[in-house]
């Protein structure tokens, strides 16, 4: 693991509204990733192409495309839902993918 790296990619961390997002989900580029995990911990394995842990992963649901359901969920708060505010997320590039995590 590469402390240069992990800087890199800690800079790289932002937020971003659920309408950001949307252009991203629509190139099947976003990756959700789950509350327990550290997303510069996903991004690093990624990068580094350690596949048989992101594999573990997802074979875990810790990592996945949104469902149908997330997104829904997510049109509705942005758009005419009960709440006033946007979904908001913690995001981090690692071309090709968006890493994206919940904020609560």
């Amino acid at each position: 693991m590469s402390s240069d790296l992990r800087a890199e990619l800690t800079q790289s961390v932002d937020e971003a509204e659920w309408e950001w997002l949307i252009p991203h989900v629509q190139r099947d580029a976003v990756i959700v990733v789950a509350l327990g995990l550290d997303l510069l911990d996903v991004g690093e394995a990624i990068v580094n192409d350690n596949t048989s842990l992101v594999q573990q992963w997802i074979d875990e649901q810790l990592i996945a495309k949104p469902t149908t359901a997330q997104i829904g969920e997510w049109n509705s708060d942005a758009f005419g839902g009960l709440r006033q505010s946007t979904k908001r997320f913690h995001t981090l590039i690692v071309q090709p993918y968006v890493l994206v995590q919940e904020i609560n």
